[in-house]
């Protein structure tokens, strides 16, 4: 497989893992948002944590100086991860890329 190839498969292998647990914030409860997980306060925290790195590389990727990710809540966080997520994709390349799928992952576990 070409560089190229599997660098689209990474990036489509990110979207995919980072729209379902996006979605899985989306439809959780208030109880479920609030609760702790280890090694964070909340699940939101969680998440809100790896959309913040998510946007900070996608800055960085782009060459851009990094600012503020604001948290909007709880409620806010699959929006919040979906648009750092998708950002991210379109400037990363393939060992960035796997990188920020394994991070997805780990949070994806702690949120189940």
């Amino acid at each position: 497989m070409s560089a190229e190839l599997r660098t689209s498969a990474d990036r489509s292998a990110l979207l995919d893992a980072v729209e379902r647990l996006a979605d899985r914030y989306r439809a959780m409860p208030q109880s479920r948002l609030l609760g702790a997980v280890p090694g964070h306060p909340s699940r939101a925290a969680a998440g809100l944590a790896l959309a913040r790195q998510l946007a900070a590389a996608a800055l960085a990727a782009a060459g851009e100086p990094p600012h503020d990710f604001p948290d909007a809540g709880p409620f806010a966080v699959g929006d919040q991860l979906a648009v750092a997520g998708h950002e991210f994709a379109a400037v990363a390349d393939g060992p960035q890329l796997a990188e920020a799928l394994a991070a997805v992952l780990a949070v994806a576990g702690l949120v189940d």
